[in-house]
């Protein structure tokens, strides 16, 4: 969870041709996989991808990442450079201790929101964790990935050594050189 306040503001609308007065306001945020499923609902497309995000579409995910109520819309209007950094650190920090030895390449799968709660329930993970930060709940799904692998299948490295090792044997059971 991410506590920020964002100070009082004076900003000019140029399409109304009005200034906009904003009160400071505490925001209690957080990065889960219900702010994804908001944002994704709106925007009808995939909000964990390499696409850059436009500034109405940062702000309008810092909207649904607030769990405080009742806040007046024009709080994110205020959102300046610094309090931007610490809410993009805090959505890209791991969040764990887990981390991975084998990260391979990436995977090419679109990830949405639809396609981490079918992962949870095919897990049996409780719905409860779509409220825990998304890259906690990510890294326990991959987890799930990992420990149910199929334990024979075997890494390509393994496959050549194990070739070469038979490929040697028959050499010397035939006593031939290739």
């Amino acid at each position: 969870m991410l506590e920020i306040i964002v100070p009082a503001s004076e900003q000019y609308d140029p399409v109304k041709n009005e200034f906009i007065y904003t009160k400071e306001q505490k925001l209690v945020m957080e990065h889960s996989l219900i702010s994804l499923s908001k944002w994704e609902e709106k925007w009808k497309k995939p909000f964990l991808s390499n696409e850059q995000k436009t500034l109405e579409e940062s702000l309008d995910y810092f909207r649904c990442m607030t769990i405080t109520q009742n806040v007046d819309p024009n709080v994110y209007l205020a959102i300046d450079g610094p309090l931007m950094d610490q809410i993009n650190s805090y959505i890209e920090d791991k969040h764990t201790a887990t981390w991975f030895s084998n990260t391979g390449p990436p995977s090419r799968e679109i990830i949405t929101s639809e396609i981490l709660y079918y992962s949870m329930f095919a897990n049996g993970v409780d719905k409860e964790c779509e409220k825990w930060h998304l890259n906690r709940l990510m890294t326990l799904l991959r987890v799930f990935g990992e420990k149910n692998k199929d334990p024979k299948k075997m890494s390509k490295s393994e496959i050549l050594s194990r070739n070469r090792a038979l490929n040697k044997a028959r050499k010397q059971r035939l006593k031939s050189r290739g």
